[in-house]
């Protein structure tokens, strides 16, 4: 795989295809571009496609510190210059749809378009901020790696083999830095950031949450879709479900 120096900081990635408007995937917590694969698979058929491994996480570099969303938002925006990615419809998971939607509010002219899959609080109740501080503090704690592990085993797969592949995988990257991710959680103003994008923003759930309501009351123009089936992991449970969906965002917005 090759990849971009970002200010010093080696950010591998996969790139594919051709054809406009190009796809760039940016997965979630302590993921690499594997969380993604079936729908870079299916889109380079016919669009130029990217994903990028975030700091930490995969072949890319693991530094000490650089944890916060808005770190991360600038390492996906310095690895599109460095690469030449132009307009592209940012598609993020979990953690990385935070990272987009923080993307398209401080680098309006990148992206043209925003798919979130089942991203992160982004407008979070004060219950929701404590459970995060509470998983933060666990990781931090003696217990770090079995907290870890029992957060990840509930949020994986349906599918027993799946969920025990997305434990694999999430538990490959240092629990230091794992740590360092969710601690920086309760800084970033996601309303904020939300509140300054123009862009369209198909928004994807395996189930419709209450929080999403309030997303609604910010940009009452998001597309929101709901699959059938799956969980958080949603693009590899029910792939065609969220390739179709993707697709006729794309013929309507872009």
């Amino acid at each position: 795989m090759p990849y971009a120096d970002v200010d010093g900081v080696r950010l591998q990635y996969e790139r594919a295809g051709s054809g406009d408007p190009e796809l760039l995937f940016v997965p979630g917590w302590c993921c690499d571009t594997s969380a993604f694969q079936p729908q870079f698979d299916h889109f380079a058929q016919r669009h130029a496609v990217t994903a990028i491994e975030l700091r930490g996480c995969g072949r890319s570099d693991r530094p000490p510190d650089g944890y916060t969303i808005r770190d991360l938002t600038d390492d996906v925006a310095g690895l599109a210059r460095a690469v030449g990615i132009e307009r592209p419809v940012v598609v993020g998971h979990s953690l990385g749809g935070m990272i987009a939607v923080e993307l398209a509010a401080r680098y309006p002219s990148l992206p043209r378009a925003l798919v979130l899959v089942d991203p992160g609080p982004i407008h979070p109740t004060p219950e929701t901020m404590r459970i995060f501080e509470a998983f933060a503090e666990g990781l931090a704690g003696p217990d770090g790696e079995r907290v870890r592990r029992l957060w990840l085993e509930d949020m994986g797969a349906r599918d027993p083999a799946l969920a025990r592949w997305i434990v694999k995988l999430m538990s490959a990257v240092p629990l230091q830095t794992a740590t360092e991710v969710i601690k920086h959680l309760g800084a970033w103003n996601g309303v904020g950031a939300l509140g300054l994008c123009t862009l369209p923003i198909l928004l994807l759930r395996a189930e419709f949450r209450p929080d999403d309501a309030r997303l609604l009351q910010i940009k009452p123009d998001i597309t929101v879709g709901t699959t059938v089936g799956a969980g958080h992991f949603h693009q590899l449970e029910v792939p065609d479900q969220v390739n179709a969906m993707i697709e006729r965002f794309l013929e309507i917005e872009t």
